[in-house]
């Protein structure tokens, strides 16, 4: 970590501070930091502003490297000085999707990279002016898919338009018979231009779109960007309200992982459990709104805090209507994994390896089932997590059942937590609505906000200019690193294992395309 900066998630730096870096110097340094421990939690470009900045109008990238073992931060950025450079993704697997979008958004070239493809847009016609970021590339789903040839060898196309009422994503199954050789995923259909939208937004409209960056990720896009906030204009946030905001994120991992063990159950025409869930997740979202109104929890987190106060009427509430509901879930959810049938169906179905779960840099459920034991809780642990450490559930196989095991381990895992917490609560003064940050936020200066999804890490990263505006936004939501994943759990799968692996993934179409 000697040329990287150290930070701490939620914690801010002078941009100043931050090595910069050769265009060649910068991929080997950030390579030989993975391979060191560190695992690649953001990479991204943007044009710093002159004072910033040696090469007028020239881009710079920024990469976030976390070191889980550790529980830092490392930063580290590289000025390009023409419109190409080493690629990083030659040395450092993880690198290869985000140094896609770079290329996408920067129409810079990553010199090497092994598969240049696009990430959400077609790229630029030969000979096309130089775009601008973000806005250069309107169309979608038009790339040279691979493709197999001979005899028997077949192509499934799926999507973008789905029969159920789902997100759009196109996917191209390269088949043998019934067996997926390649599984290639084309997204972008959701796109929304929030990260172009940001550094210009309104102040009161800005919180608002972090909670619908994944609308089913309310709790934890909010708090990564209110961490954010709070460490580039000082604020502090109470006991008391940082156990309200991880209750909060914990109910949103409840609610969506029973949900989503439900639809494992039905993928495999087990309904008793498919049944059961579906109202249970009700049940865990009607308790997010007794909290704040919203079974999303849409205005609960703020900037120093939370809005609603928890008195003592509702912690009991809220206590007594979850052991109930926690009841129920463990009856119906024992119940599936007790059916040798849905076992069956489980396991050995879509592995993926915790070599290439690490390759790729898989996050949340989805590398805990590879055997990797990367949470953002345990290794950044702050607040309410570092007084009520958090033990995450681990499964070795990487397959359906692991990905299975995992969610509901973690469900009974978040119980105790919420339960915890509860008791702290009762012995706190309520949380009180936190008195309006300043508008002004630290000049030329970083700050990166960590909150541990339920689908994985979320990870955000703000830069300011010289007048304390957002200068550039970067959001990195777990479904971003897993995508990949998903494609190679399919590989010598048979294709109608799809609906199974897809829903035990249960990815974002529109946390990945923003």
């Amino acid at each position: 970590m000697s040329k990287l900066l150290d930070l701490a998630p939620g914690a801010a730096a002078p941009l100043a501070a931050v090595p910069v870096l050769s265009e060649d110097a910068f991929p080997h340094e950030v390579a030989h930091a993975v391979e060191e421990g560190g695992r690649l939690a953001a990479l991204f470009g943007h044009a710093p502003q002159p004072s910033q900045s040696s090469h007028m109008g020239g881009i710079r990238l920024l990469a976030v490297v976390a070191f889980d073992a550790a529980g830092r931060l490392g930063v580290v950025a590289g000025e390009l000085s023409r419109d190409r450079y080493p690629c990083l993704a030659r040395f450092c697997p993880q690198a290869h999707y985000f140094s896609r979008e770079i290329a996408e958004q920067y129409n810079v070239l990553p010199e090497g990279h092994p598969w240049l493809k696009p990430v959400r847009f077609a790229p630029p016609l030969p000979g096309a002016l130089p775009v601008d970021p973000f806005e250069g590339r309107r169309t979608i789903g038009l790339t040279d898919y691979f493709r197999m040839y001979g005899p028997d060898v077949h192509e499934v196309a799926v999507g973008p338009v789905h029969a159920g009422v789902i997100e759009p994503g196109h996917f191209r199954f390269q088949c043998f018979g019934e067996i997926v050789h390649h599984l290639e995923i084309s997204l972008g259909y959701q796109h929304r231009g929030l990260e172009r939208f940001l550094p210009n937004a309104p102040a009161g409209r800005v919180l608002p779109i972090m909670e619908t960056v994944a609308g089913d990720t309310t709790i934890g896009h909010a708090l990564a960007y209110c961490q954010i906030v709070e460490a580039l204009s000082g604020l502090a946030v109470s006991e008391s309200a940082g156990l309200v905001r991880a209750v909060a994120l914990e109910l949103e991992r409840l609610a969506n992982h029973v949900g989503d063990l439900g639809a494992l159950a039905g993928d495999v025409g087990f309904l008793p459990t498919l049944a059961y869930c579906g109202r249970l997740r009700g049940d865990l979202l009607n308790i997010s709104a007794l909290l704040c109104g919203s079974r999303f929890g849409r205005g609960l987190v703020v900037p120093g805090g939370v809005r609603f106060a928890l008195e003592p009427s509702r912690l009991e509430e809220l206590r007594e209507r979850l052991a109930q509901t926690m009841r129920d879930v463990t009856g119906a959810v024992e119940l599936m994994f007790g059916a040798t049938s849905v076992r069956a169906r489980f396991e050995g179905t879509g592995a993926v390896s915790a070599a290439v779960a690490r390759d790729l840099g898989l996050v949340g459920p989805a590398a805990r089932a590879c055997g990797l034991t990367l949470d953002s809780r345990k290794d950044f642990a702050a607040g309410a997590y570092a007084s009520t450490p958090i033990l995450p559930a681990v499964e070795e196989s990487g397959d359906v059942f692991a990905r299975a095991q995992v969610r509901w381990r973690e469900c009974q895992e978040s119980a105790r937590f919420i339960g915890c917490a509860l008791d702290r609560l009762s012995g706190l003064a309520a949380a009180e609505a936190p008195v309006a940050p300043p508008r002004a936020l630290a000049p030329d200066s970083l700050a990166v906000g960590l909150a541990e999804g339920w689908r994985g890490e979320v990870c955000h990263v703000a830069l300011t200019g010289s007048d304390g505006s957002i200068a550039r936004y970067k959001i990195v939501d777990p479904s971003f690193h897993n995508w990949m994943g998903l494609a190679m759990a399919l590989r010598g799968q048979q294709i109608s294992d799809f609906p199974l692996c897809n829903k035990s993934f249960n990815l974002s179409y529109c946390g990945h395309d923003l």
